[in-house]
């Protein structure tokens, strides 16, 4: 997740006195409005827990009244102090972290804790679930699960999302709910009917559906975010594949449907809303979406021809998310006229062109964010699969605290952070080089004539194959 403390505020206590505050966002959203002592405070903690050695530096006390430069010097330093400890694998994922992050955003909105009742949408319909207003994700999560009698073995197979439904019918998936995050706060304090928490599976290796569908439970969640999926575009079907389809779900056959739909093109798959690459040449539109260890391109060229490939996630060296403030103009020609900026994000991905042929490749989305979520996913059950180990042990061990991570700033276990090349950016991703390498395979332009495509951009094979004998 990206974290940035873009501006101050000059705030009076319930005393009287004023005091400056850090606004933390996430993601280019507030997320709560902390004190330079509240921060100190956490430091202090984190030192005592974990040494010096780990800790990053922070910013020393000062004794008279900060001026206007001091405070943004401050500003500056805190940002790059929140970033490091987010980016670090032990403390971005401590329960320390976490709980100040969780605290800090219910003090902000001023919610109180209390009991609430929270909806929750599946691809079918929606469930109402008793929480409280302070419980984190995994508290909700498992709520959800129990009103649904999801067994506790299949509760980490699914995850909750924050998705904005748009007016032509569609839904943006904004990101995945985090640790430090209280899904009722999160979802109150945007004052919008248009966003909602939504259940889904949140693995990628379709093996994995067997054991969703051994449960009546699973089956029917699998089933129908498979039926939603197809109807809004993102499985591409033929004609008969259709009737084919149609027929097993007019005899009630759920596995058989699912088995089926296994075989379609994006089957499992996100899709992210269109926006600009810089491949294969700048100013491309493109539609990515994600799944099958890799983000498939969609690209609109400059001169209008249509492209389509993939990027495999075991043949990119590392990735970086980065944000810039971008003046808000509000229609006139001088954009420092308005004080307002939006955020712009950008996913970058080192890729593996060919042989000895490395090349940054620049997706600028405002979901950035969510796509390197899915890469790191994409990483986790690599790296489980190839120690040996299944997804259903990974959910176990995750739900004794015996496996933890920060979900966008590392990679697991062996893989280290790199600097970025901008200090002051987001550190970057590197994927383990053990991870045996995948070709970038062109896919063709349809399946047949009678697909249905939605939205979709098609056309001729957008890259040159690359064999694993280039490597």
């Amino acid at each position: 997740m990206h974290f940035s403390i873009p501006e101050t505020e000059v705030r009076s206590d319930e005393n009287g006195s004023t005091y400056v505050a850090y606004n933390i966002h996430v993601n280019g959203v507030l997320h709560c409005r902390v004190r330079y002592s509240q921060l100190l405070g956490l430091h202090e903690q984190i030192k005592k827990e974990y040494g010096n050695n780990v800790v990053p530096a922070f910013p020393p006390k000062k004794i008279f009244t900060l001026t206007p430069a001091e405070v943004e010097q401050r500003r500056e330093q805190l940002e790059k102090y929140m970033q490091a400890v987010r980016q670090d694998p032990i403390l971005g994922s401590s329960d320390m972290f976490n709980s100040f992050l969780r605290k800090a955003q219910q003090e902000t909105q001023q919610i109180p804790t209390e009991e609430v009742q929270l909806e929750i949408y599946l691809s079918n319909g929606q469930v109402k679930v008793n929480i409280l207003t302070s419980d984190q994700t995994e508290d909700v999560l498992e709520a959800v699960a129990s009103k649904l009698d999801l067994p506790d073995e299949l509760v980490g197979y699914f995850s909750l999302f924050l998705v904005q439904e748009r007016g032509d019918g569609g839904c943006t998936y904004v990101r995945k709910l985090q640790e430090f995050e209280l899904p009722y706060v999160s979802i109150t304090s945007l004052h919008s009917p248009d966003y909602r928490i939504v259940l889904r599976k949140s693995y990628w290796d379709t093996a994995y559906d067997s054991d969703v569908m051994d449960d009546r439970v699973g089956l029917n969640l699998l089933y129908s975010q498979t039926v939603s999926d197809i109807e809004r575009g993102w499985i591409l079907v033929n004609k008969e594949q259709q009737r084919q389809l149609k027929s097993l779900q007019e005899k009630g056959s759920k596995k058989e449907f699912i088995r089926l739909a296994q075989t379609l093109k994006y089957y499992g798959y996100i899709k992210f809303d269109p926006c600009i690459t810089d491949f294969p040449e700048k100013g491309c539109h493109v539609i990515v979406s994600a799944g099958n260890n890799e983000l498939n391109f969609h690209i609109k060229l400059p001169n209008d021809q249509m492209k389509e490939g993939s990027f495999k996630v075991t043949r990119m060296r590392c990735w970086r998310v980065t944000s810039s403030q971008v003046p808000v103009t509000n229609g006139t020609a001088n954009p420092s006229s308005s004080s307002k900026c939006d955020v712009k994000l950008e996913l970058a991905f080192e890729y593996l062109m060919s042989k000895d042929r490395l090349q940054w490749v620049t997706i600028t989305s405002q979901q950035a964010i969510m796509m390197s979520i899915c890469l790191q996913s994409m990483v986790d059950e690599l790296m489980v699969k190839k120690s040996g180990g299944s997804l259903k042990k990974m959910q176990k061990k995750r739900l004794n605290g015996s496996f933890q991570r920060s979900d966008s700033q590392q990679a697991v276990k062996s893989p280290p952070l790199l600097d970025s090349p901008d200090a002051s950016r987001e550190q970057v991703v590197k994927i383990s080089t053990k991870l045996s390498s995948v070709s970038l395979r062109g896919l063709s332009s349809s399946n047949s004539t009678g697909d249905i495509r939605g939205n979709d951009f098609h056309g001729n094979y957008a890259f040159e194959g690359i064999g694993d004998d280039d490597l």
